[in-house]
C-alpha cells in the first residue's frame, strides 16, 4: 500500500477528518481523535502507525514489518507501526487500520458518537 491508496482508504471510512501534520505525516481522525498516521520513513518507503488491541499488539510486535510505534508504545500505549508494505499485507493492513478506527470510535463519548452516527444500535 502507497500514501495514495491508504489516504483512499481512511477516506472511505464514515466521518473521518485528514490533516497533513508532524513533519509530513498524513493523519486520519475520527471525532478529532487520531486513528492512523501514514508517511514516509527515512528510506522513503511508507510507514504506517495505528492503535491495536492489547493482544493484537502483543502479536504485531513479534511479526516481521511491524513493530511498536515510536513515541507511542513507550509511553504505554498500543500502537503499531507497519513499514513493509506489500501487495501480501495490504489487506491485514486494511483490517487493522479498521480495527484501529473502530477502537477509537468507541473510545469517543456517547454524544460525539451520536452526532458522527456511529456505534449506533439498530433502529427497531
Amino acid at each position: 500500500m502507497n500514501l495514495d491508496e491508504y489516504n483512499v482508504f481512511c477516506r472511505s471510512l464514515p466521518a473521518t477528518t485528514h490533516v497533513v501534520q508532524w513533519h509530513h505525516s498524513h493523519v486520519w481522525k475520527i471525532g478529532g481523535k487520531v486513528f492512523a498516521i501514514g508517511r514516509l520513513n527515512r528510506e522513503g518507503q511508507p510507514a504506517f502507525t495505528f492503535k491495536t488491541s492489547p493482544l493484537n499488539f502483543d502479536f504485531l510486535s513479534e511479526q516481521p514489518g511491524y513493530r511498536p510505534a515510536p513515541y507511542f508504545a513507550s509511553r504505554g500505549m498500543k500502537w503499531i507501526q507497519h513499514d513493509k508494505s506489500t501487495a501480501d499485507t495490504d489487506e491485514a493492513l486494511m483490517y487493522y487500520l479498521s480495527e484501529s478506527y473502530r477502537i477509537v470510535s468507541l473510545g469517543l463519548s456517547r454524544r460525539t458518537q451520536r452526532e458522527l452516527g456511529l456505534n449506533q444500535p439498530p433502529l427497531p
